[in-house]
C-alpha cells in the first residue's frame, strides 16, 4: 500500500503562492534543494495533482528549457505516473498522465491500495484540502522559506476542525529553508 505525502514550499506566514496565481518567485531553489527534490521524486511511485497545478507543471517540465535547466528532475517528472483529479479536464498531453474524474477521496483510496512507494502531492491546495478533510494524507512535508508574504494562497485553506500534527523530523538547508516532516497523528 502506498503512502500519500503532501509536499509544499511555504512562507513563514503559511502561503504556498503569493497573491497572484503562480507567484512563486520567492521560492529559494538551489543545488541543495534540487538534490532533495530529486531524491524525493525517486522515492515516489506517482505524482498527485489538481487540474490547475497539473497544467502549470505540464506547461514547464516537458519543455526544452526544463530539460536543459534541471535535466534529472525533468526526466523524473516527465516519466513518473501522474494522477490528475479533475472534473473539467478530458485529456492530457503530458506523458504517463491518468485523468481521475470520480470522487477524489474514494479514487485516491483505490490508488493507495496499489503496491508502490510514496504518492507525492505537490501544490494543489484544493485537492489537498479534500484529502486532508478525508484523512488521506499520511505525511506532511513543509519546506518553510524564510520570507513573510503578508498575503497569498494559504496551504491550509479550509480544514474541517483542528488538524493536529506530530513532528517526525526536521532538516535545515544552507539557504535558510527548513523542511518539517509531520504525521497527522498529533494526539
Amino acid at each position: 500500500m502506498s503512502k500519500v505525502v503532501m509536499f509544499n514550499l511555504i512562507s513563514l506566514d503559511g502561503y504556498f503562492e503569493g497573491p497572484a496565481k503562480w507567484d512563486i518567485g520567492w521560492h529559494q531553489v538551489d543545488e541543495e534543494f534540487n538534490d532533495f527534490a530529486l531524491q524525493q521524486l525517486e522515492q515516489s511511485s506517482g505524482l498527485l495533482f489538481g487540474r490547475v497545478t497539473y497544467q502549470g507543471m505540464a506547461s514547464y517540465w516537458p519543455t526544452t528549457a526544463a530539460k536543459e535547466d534541471d535535466p534529472h528532475i525533468a526526466e523524473r517528472m516527465n516519466s513518473a505516473p501522474k494522477y490528475v483529479f479533475t472534473h473539467t479536464l478530458d485529456h492530457a498531453e503530458w506523458n504517463n498522465t491518468h485523468i481521475i474524474k470520480g470522487d477524489a477521496a474514494s479514487e485516491l483510496d483505490k490508488i493507495k491500495q496499489q503496491p508502490g512507494d510514496d504518492l507525492l502531492l505537490m501544490g494543489s491546495a484544493n485537492l489537498a484540502e479534500t484529502f486532508i478533510n478525508n484523512n488521506l494524507i499520511d505525511e506532511y512535508r513543509l519546506m518553510v522559506i524564510p520570507v513573510v508574504l503578508g498575503q497569498g494562497n494559504a496551504v491550509f485553506k479550509v480544514v474541517e476542525g483542528m488538524l493536529k500534527l506530530k513532528l517526525l523530523d526536521t532538516r535545515s538547508f544552507a539557504n535558510g529553508n527548513l523542511l518539517l516532516y509531520y504525521s497527522p497523528d498529533g494526539g
